[in-house]
């Protein structure tokens, strides 16, 4: 560094402004210790020049010695932060069953629903997930899987549940449709259906953190014929889906709110899901403020025809990718502006540089490399 420019304008050059500004409070002190020392051999022997000098190379090994210690505990730290940052991203505990009902055999086809689940679990995947998936179920086969899905849930710490298809509800229970249900009988209901209450409780047994969507408020046919055979009582069949509530650690997100129809959609997503998808695959936000932003977008599409509602126990604010999770600020700052720190430093020929460098570094060490004059 040549000293022919202020040791201001040096470092601002090299380092930017947080250094500077260390740099100048350092350089600012005045008359130290170490100098009146050094004067009084300076008049007391003549062997003071060759004293001043092995005192200085001393001093500066001794300073290169204490900032290579820092930078490296610096760095140490970073690599390990980053280290576990990646893997939380790339393996979270957490599995997740998504079913896509397209194909019934009773009523028309749906079009989007098995669309809806291959991206749905797409997205997934790539967040780290290990999912299950299931379409076009009959009984006996969603049956199967929500058996599987539990016995995958021990010793996880998060569960995760996403079922598009037609749903229902009766006498304030929700119904999952199975492709091969019929319903001409009331019986059909326990013998025909899944009860969403069955894979809710299923969850919350094994996981802490149980996250379940449903884009199953679709306009259900099968609900005329089911009213056909319950008669009087048709009057227990709702639209859509019904309000659940859940226990702690748990969050219930609907396409629509409670006792309204959702669109299927023209595209090859509902409007629900589409919005999901896209949002899981482009925020860093929290689940809450997801949710919001797919409740936006689907306003938006809609018209405010269809409005996502969900039910929130959670106890925690849930992210789908953990390491956006950032240390502090002022943690963050110093492990990103260190290396480029070092690179000034340890080429400095000025004490208030390298005292600077340590003042930044470990604020509890400042102050005992000697005077702000050049080396020499």
């Amino acid at each position: 560094m040549s000293e022919d420019i202020s040791l201001t304008d040096a470092v601002k050059l090299t380092a930017g402004i947080s250094l500077t500004r260390a740099v100048k409070d350092v350089a600012g002190c005045r008359d130290w210790f170490f100098d009146e020392v050094l004067d009084a051999q300076d008049g007391a022997t003549q062997g003071a020049a060759t004293w001043r000098y092995l005192f200085l190379t001393c001093a500066r090994l001794a300073a290169f010695a204490v900032l290579t210690f820092t930078f490296l505990n610096a760095t140490s730290t970073s690599t390990t932060l980053d280290a576990q940052r990646g893997s939380l991203a790339t393996a979270p505990n957490g599995v997740a069953l998504v079913i896509g009902n397209s194909a019934y055999q009773h009523t028309p086809r749906l079009d989007n629903p098995k669309n809806d689940a291959a991206d749905m679990s797409a997205a997934l995947k790539k967040l780290g997930f290990h999912v299950i998936e299931g379409y076009d179920l009959d009984k006996v086969a969603f049956d199967a899987m929500v058996h599987d899905f539990g016995t995958a849930l021990k010793a996880r710490e998060v569960g995760l549940f996403f079922y598009a298809g037609h749903g229902m509800q009766v006498s304030g229970h929700n119904y999952l449709v199975p492709v091969d249900a019929k319903l001409t009988t009331v019986s059909a209901l326990d013998i025909e259906m899944v009860r969403l209450e069955l894979v809710l409780q299923t969850m919350e047994r094994e996981a802490k953190t149980n996250l379940l969507f449903f884009d199953a408020c679709r306009n259900n046919p099968l609900a005329y014929t089911l009213a056909r055979a319950m008669g009087a009582r048709s009057l227990q069949i709702g639209r859509g889906l019904a309000a659940v509530e859940s226990g702690a650690g748990t969050l219930i997100s609907f396409s629509t709110q409670p006792g309204n129809v959702a669109l299927d959609g023209t595209g090859r997503n509902s409007p629900f899901t589409g919005a999901l998808v896209r949002q899981l695959g482009t925020s860093n936000e929290d689940l809450n403020a997801i949710l919001i932003a797919v409740r936006n977008d689907v306003m938006r599409l809609t018209d405010r025809q269809q409005v996502p509602w969900e039910h929130s126990a959670l106890t925690r604010r849930f992210y789908f990718d953990p390491s956006v999770q950032a240390p502090d600020p002022a943690t963050q700052l110093k492990l990103s502006e260190s290396p480029e720190a070092w690179s000034v430093t340890k080429d400095s020929a000025t004490f208030a540089i390298l005292d600077a460098f340590v003042a930044r570094e470990n604020p509890g060490d400042a102050g005992w490399i000697a005077p702000s004059a050049p080396l020499r």
